[in-house]
């Protein structure tokens, strides 16, 4: 006979289950359909997934019950359907977990979007109608997940304390940063909650457990506070028509421990991990007890201040040709804190970088307009701005009239990317355009050069644009992304700037591919900051493979060493593009510049021979 939940959390880890959305879809349950629904028409199937979890080592599972409130089921046209799909959610989970195993009563949020008219009063009704209905089964516990907005988590919380006295769990999804869609921050959050009644607090879904490990290190632990993450596994890439999870099991098993050290007592799987993952964790964590002490709080990083300015670069092309030629990353902030850029930017220059590259809110992960933030990098130091330009937010209209801005600044260098899809950014509400590929893109900006706008209109006089575009080496099958070049250069793309590499081997096969292009290469090189940023960048990032031999240099070192050995990897990885290349594209990781002032500084020697040549 099992302890009551408080009761057990208080003493022990427990073990959660995984996605129960990603099991349906794999047993071929479309996304159109509602799962919930499945609890009438296809209960064995349930709990078929039920038994899977538990025979994987999950010591809690969650009822099949998360979108089962009256809005969500109203899109399906099953509102009259509510109280039998959820009463049934429980009792399905309740027959398969017997005397041993926890059932803990999912409720997720609403609204599906912040456009959606919920009045306040209807919101707490409806999270109250669904749960006296969970409550009635008798579940072990109530457990609130994937809410994205403070207020809407606590009505429902406060609609779940009114209503029943199961202890709850209460876990928001937030940013890596901690901040929730509505501009709440976790700590302050988590300290609502719990005043409120939420037995336990935690975060579930996010970006991977990298990103659920980096929002709960700001949490500080006192002696009443007790945890719960249910990662999901990492971003997914789209192959064949289905979206497949990076994640590994073994990634799981490690991130566990992790969680574990940062005092976390529930630890289950959100969205594409299956019953490999659980299996992996809960063979990790056999036999552990939970980490009582308190925990630091993260800091965050400091910048040096700015050194002095150098003068403007000639042309990016040109200057290719004849020495070696430094583009930088430096992403715009995810906030108006916009100084720690231009204080990189500055410190780039004076390094001797020829350029400074700006995405377009990549990863679908809301940040500062590129264009505004290049045009006031160009003013304050001089640096040129190379723009990335994303067929994800704006449409032929948008993308058009972006363009024509650029021009307008007098910022004329442009990568031309289709963008990641909007689904898998932090405003899970947002739709991805798509009017326009980079194929297209790479078209419209060279059809705007010869003075003409995408319909074919006339627009006065020609753009002055240099396009570059894109190209990932981290492929199984080199040939399809040198088909997708070609296409590119035939449409007018100028150069070409590839996702980072970290074996040498793949710098001499990109010089074999360079010899059929007379486009000038620029190899991307991205410093790695810690193990943790490795396995983070190998498991759950599309396109970025990181050799074994690289991750186990990192393991041996935390900190300030750590990021050192990876400014060394870094450098010979440069050493060897050097020997094939003129151009390197540094990425710089979490805006710590000094990494890729460190990796120019080494490089002038060489540009100086070079020059002389």
């Amino acid at each position: 006979m099992k302890k009551p939940f408080l009761e057990c959390i208080q003493q022990n880890i427990i073990v959660g289950d995984g996605a129960m959305g990603t099991m349906l879809y794999s047993r071929g349950i479309p996304t159109s359909h509602c799962f919930e629904e499945l609890n009438i028409s296809r209960p064995a199937l349930v709990q078929e997934i039920h038994r899977e979890y538990i025979a994987a080592g999950a010591q809690a599972i969650e009822t099949n019950s998360f979108a089962a409130n009256r809005f969500k089921l109203a899109r399906f046209e099953l509102s009259e359907d509510h109280d039998e799909i959820n009463l049934r959610a429980v009792e399905l989970a309740k027959a398969v977990a017997g005397e041993d195993i926890y059932v803990l009563a999912a409720v997720g949020p609403a609204r599906s979007r912040e456009t959606d008219e919920i009045t306040d009063d209807a919101l707490y009704n409806a999270f109250a109608a669904q749960v006296e209905i969970l409550a009635s089964g008798d579940p072990d516990a109530i457990l609130l997940e994937t809410f994205t907005r403070a207020n809407d988590i606590e009505a429902a919380l406060s609609a779940t304390r009114t209503t029943t006295e199961l202890p709850v769990i209460a876990q928001v999804t937030v940013d890596e940063e901690g901040y929730l869609r509505d501009g709440q921050h976790i700590v302050s959050t988590f300290a609502r909650l719990k005043k409120m009644g939420a037995a336990v607090v935690g975060v579930n879904c996010a970006k991977g457990p990298a990103g659920i490990l980096r929002a709960l290190e700001q949490v500080p632990i006192d002696d009443g506070t007790i945890l719960s993450a249910y990662p999901n596994a990492g971003m997914p890439s789209y192959t064949d028509g289905r979206y497949i999870y990076l994640s590994t099991p073994e990634y799981f098993a490690d991130s566990a421990l992790r969680f574990r050290e940062q005092g976390v007592r529930l630890i289950g799987g959100c969205c594409g991990t299956t019953p490999e993952h659980v299996h992996a964790m809960a063979k990790a964590l056999k036999g552990m007890t939970p980490v009582t002490t308190k925990r630091t709080v993260r800091h965050k990083l400091q910048v040096a201040p700015s050194p002095r300015q150098r003068d403007v670069r000639p042309s990016l092309l040109q200057v290719v040709k004849e020495r070696p030629t430094f583009i930088v990353e430096l992403d715009p902030p995810r906030d108006l804190q916009h100084q720690k850029i231009i204080e990189g930017a500055q410190a780039l220059k004076y390094a001797g970088a020829d350029a400074i590259t700006m995405a377009d809110s990549s990863l679908g992960i809301t940040r500062m307009s590129n264009m505004a933030l290049g045009h006031l990098v160009k003013e304050a130091t001089g640096l040129l701005p190379i723009i990335h330009i994303s067929c994800r937010d704006r449409n032929l209209i948008g993308t058009q009239a972006e363009l024509m801005g650029l021009h307008a600044l007098g910022m004329n260098y442009v990568l031309a990317l289709t963008g990641d899809p909007a689904k898998f950014g932090d405003q899970p509400g947002a739709t991805s355009v798509y009017d326009l590929n980079s194929f297209n893109l790479v078209r419209m900006i060279k059809q705007l050069n010869n003075g003409m706008a995408f319909s074919g209109r006339a627009i006065g006089e020609g753009t002055e644009f240099v396009t570059g575009v894109a190209f990932n080496p981290n492929v199984k099958r080199l040939d399809t992304q040198v088909r997708r070049l070609e296409k590119k250069v035939a449409l007018g793309a100028e150069y070409v700037m590839t996702q980072p590499i970290y074996d040498p081997k793949q710098a001499r096969e990109l010089a074999d591919v360079a010899k059929n292009f007379d486009q000038p290469f620029f190899i991307g090189i991205m410093p790695l900051v810690s193990l943790r940023n490795a396995e983070f960048l190998h498991n759950e990032v599309p396109g970025i493979e990181i050799s074994e031999s690289v991750r186990k240099r990192l393991a041996k070192y935390e900190g300030e060493r750590a990021r050192q050995e990876g400014v060394r990897i870094a450098l010979e990885m440069q050493e060897e593009v050097l020997q094939h290349f003129n151009g390197v594209y540094l990425i710089t990781p979490f805006i710590r510049y000094e990494m890729c002032v460190q990796l120019i500084e080494f490089a002038r020697p060489v540009k100086q021979v070079a020059t002389k040549q």
